[in-house]
């Protein structure tokens, strides 16, 4: 292998050759990205190998071949079989339907594409590994897995000792005004959401019902408001509702079309790499090849799910992660419901972390932070915009300690929208049509109460920071990484700015990936059997006889999972969701490295 300190690239993957075989709908996006990192590929790939399974190999530059596969189940006998099928039996469709009272398919390739980004991953730590030591290995990923990691806190909850401390009911944004413009909310403040109802008029015990599904709607996927709440909004203009909003602290965004985010699109990557002055990291251990960062350290001072999720999957990679939280210790520990004592939503993204407890906001904690990061590999954050900065914790600040640190910030918009509202999951899903894009089109556009930006987000900090860390190995420098909500929302929804861009329909046509009911449940069919599946009046046949129905006539469906808690026993996923130290559900690891 070529020794870093004489190896010239800019970009993490530049003199690699990438090759791909297989469907382009397991292979097209991972490539894609690989490409923007440096990776030469081939004009035609090879598609005669098995349809099942996608292929992507790296070579060259001094590296050992490294080849990822990518199937849509791990078990060939699950009836696992495109984006449909999996986001049916993981159940993204019984998270994605809470606001609708019944299981509802995201009319997005979301499992995919988070499929896509594992399998990135999974290439660059396997080559990351290389660098150290390593051998060369074979990483396989799968979308049933990249969906049970989607809903890894909601299958958490389902799972611990208590019920849920907010009602899991039918309701949610968006609200609409008395001029018929659909607008998002939000507000961290219940002051602040206090002064905006009272600006519209609304009543006093409606603002009190509302505050709590509201503000735990990111934990449950739904928000079962008052309906004097949507009354209030809807007997108002839009001017108006942004004055209630401007005056009261808290904020609006209407929201926008694809075919408005199309027009605006920058073109930019997901994330961005910048080199920082040379540095030199003299720790050096041998990984194995399961857990190829073996011996790195990661400083993560993450709130919410993006930066903790981003750290989460480096430390399953086998990065030793540290947790900074502040004085008496993260307060979602105690968000319920918990599993012996402790947050079953928090266990999902923080177990197996270490944790430090650290105050930023004096000089001695600053210091402490600093001197650990002298001793770091990756200083991970997720703050408000211009917060380091203020805090004298910014890239400069810690590179000035370590010139080999890999410095990550996950944000809301990476500055790419002047004039943004909040940096949250449902803030940008309104601002760059994601709202339009999960939802087909007899269904008014309305963002997704599952997490979708924060999970995705997240899972595109850890391919930059991956992609940092290879490219620090490769050069000897330091680097500065960022990703952002926003590059999330523009990788969920390119296939369908590409349709708008070019004059066609950007949604899905009606009833896209709509379950059908049974006497007892629902099953969803495979994409392309959709059609011809919907012929059949299935009502009055239980789920297990209209699956058998329907392979009887050639058609591929699935068994739609409504009640997370019964993963545990599903036989589409034998033995893969475990239990930890705590008694808490825990999903497998998205990759499996050979």
């Amino acid at each position: 292998m070529a020794s870093p300190a004489t190896t010239q690239t800019v970009r993490p993957l530049d003199g690699l050759q990438l090759d791909t075989s297989g469907p382009p709908e397991s292979t097209g996006l991972a490539a894609e990205h690989l490409r923007l990192l440096g990776a030469r590929a081939e004009p035609v790939s090879d598609t005669s190998a098995d349809a099942r399974t996608g292929r992507i190999t790296l070579t060259g530059d001094g590296f050992l071949p490294h080849e990822a596969h990518v199937t849509w189940a791990a078990a060939a006998a699950s009836g696992i079989t495109d984006e449909a099928t999996v986001q049916a039996a993981t159940g993204v469709m019984a998270v994605h339907g809470r606001r609708d009272g019944e299981p509802r398919g995201l009319a997005v390739d979301y499992v995919a594409t988070a499929t896509a980004v594992l399998t990135v991953q999974g290439l660059l730590a396997g080559l990351v590994g290389q660098t150290r030591g390593g051998t060369a290995a074979r990483v396989a990923t799968s979308a049933d897995r990249a969906g049970l990691l989607a809903v890894s806190q909601y299958l958490a909850a389902a799972g611990a000792d208590e019920g849920e401390a907010a009602e899991l009911a039918p309701g949610g944004p968006p609200f609409t005004a008395a001029d018929g413009l659909l607008f998002e909310l939000e507000t961290l403040d219940p002051g602040a959401w206090a002064a905006f109802w009272r600006a519209l008029d609304a009543p006093a015990d409606a603002i009190r019902a509302g505050w709590r599904p509201f503000q735990f709607r990111y934990a449950t996927a739904c928000a079962p408001f008052p309906q004097a709440l949507h009354a209030a909004t809807r007997a108002h203009t839009w001017q108006h509702i942004r004055q209630a909003a401007s005056a009261s602290g808290a904020e609006v965004c209407p929201l926008h079309t694809l075919a408005r985010r199309a027009a605006e699109h920058d073109a930019a990557a997901p994330w961005s790499l910048a080199p920082q002055g040379a540095g030199h990291h003299g720790r050096s251990v041998r990984p194995a090849v399961e857990r190829p960062l073996t011996g790195l350290t990661v400083l993560e001072a993450g709130r919410r799910i993006q930066a903790p999720l981003s750290a989460h999957l480096l430390g399953l990679l086998g990065a030793e992660v540290i947790r900074i939280e502040p004085p008496g210790g993260d307060p979602l520990r105690g968000m319920p419901p918990a599993c012996s004592g402790v947050s079953a939503r928090w266990l999902a993204l923080n177990r197996g972390k270490q944790a430090v407890e650290v105050d930023i906001k004096a000089p001695s904690g600053r210091r402490r932070l600093r001197e650990m990061t002298a001793e770091a590999d990756v200083f991970l954050h997720n703050w408000a915009p211009g917060k380091a900065a203020q805090l004298g914790l910014d890239t400069d600040d810690l590179t000035a300690v370590n010139p080999a640190l890999v410095y990550a910030y996950t944000s809301g918009w990476a500055d790419r929208l002047p004039g943004a509202p909040m940096g949250t999951d449902f803030m940008v899903q309104a601002r760059t049509g994601v709202g339009e894009a999960v939802r087909p089109a007899d269904e008014a556009p309305a963002p997704s109460l599952m997490t979708l930006l924060d999970v995705l987000g997240g899972l595109l900090g850890t391919e930059a920071v991956l992609a940092g860390l290879l490219l620090r190995e490769r050069t000897g420098q330091g680097v500065r990484v960022d990703s952002s909500l926003l590059g999330a929302a523009d990788v969920l929804t390119a296939p369908a700015m590409r349709r708008a861009a070019a004059g066609g329909s950007a949604r899905r046509p009606a009833g896209f990936r709509r379950p059908l009911p049974t006497a007892d449940g629902w099953i969803a069919p495979a994409d392309v059997c959709a059609a011809a599946a919907g012929a059949y009046d299935l009502h009055d046949a239980s789920t297990d006889e209209a699956l058998a129905w329907l392979r009887e006539h050639g058609l591929t469906a699935t068994a739609v999972t409504t009640d997370l808690a019964d993963l545990h026993h599903d036989p589409r996923f034998a033995g893969s969701i475990s239990r930890d130290a705590h008694g808490a559900p825990a999903v497998p690891d998205p990759w499996s490295f050979a």
